[in-house]
């Protein structure tokens, strides 16, 4: 499996208030969510984002309060990934538990530039810089971690593996 898009470049221990501000957690609709991602990072981020596009970032990413609501949102904007140098790890579990993958990867962190094109060999742990025509390895996520997100989360991987309605 392999995703594409364009990076959208963010700094080191970005938090869940950056991700997305505790004045609309009074909402779990995931669609309401994603209108404010990554909002008080770059107030423009949701209109300029695409389906299918990448968060670059640096360290720490998701650090802070231990809110699902920060990788609901962007995973509702459309953002098919996250790749940074690390991630805090409660971001890091929820990601996976709502569908989201997270790559990390020092190097691409570094390197990658916003607006690049990026595309992820997920399989393979490759992601490439088609702007800058490099490659960057990255641990593979693992399969039983690929069927959660191919599955749309926990729940949902739950639901199928046990055949649950």
């Amino acid at each position: 499996m392999q995703i594409r898009g364009k990076a959208w470049k963010f700094g080191d221990d970005i938090d869940t208030d950056a991700i997305i501000p505790a004045r609309y957690l009074n909402t779990s609709d995931p669609f309401e969510l994603a209108k404010h991602c990554m909002e008080d990072a770059d107030k423009t981020f949701i209109q300029k984002v695409k389906k299918g596009d990448i968060i670059v970032a640096g360290k720490n990413f998701g650090c802070g309060s231990s809110r699902e609501h920060a990788p609901v949102a962007i995973k509702y904007a459309g953002v098919s990934c996250v790749i940074a140098k690390d991630f805090a790890r409660i971001f890091f579990r929820n990601a996976f538990n709502i569908g989201l993958l997270i790559f990390e990867s020092e190097e691409a962190s570094q390197k990658i530039n916003e607006g690049d094109e990026i595309e992820i060999d997920i399989k393979k742990g490759i992601i490439k810089n088609l702007t800058k025509n490099e490659e960057y390895k990255v641990k593979p996520i693992p399969e039983f971690m690929q069927e959660l997100v191919a599955a749309g989360g926990l729940i949902n991987y739950a639901k199928q593996k046990f055949s649950i309605k």
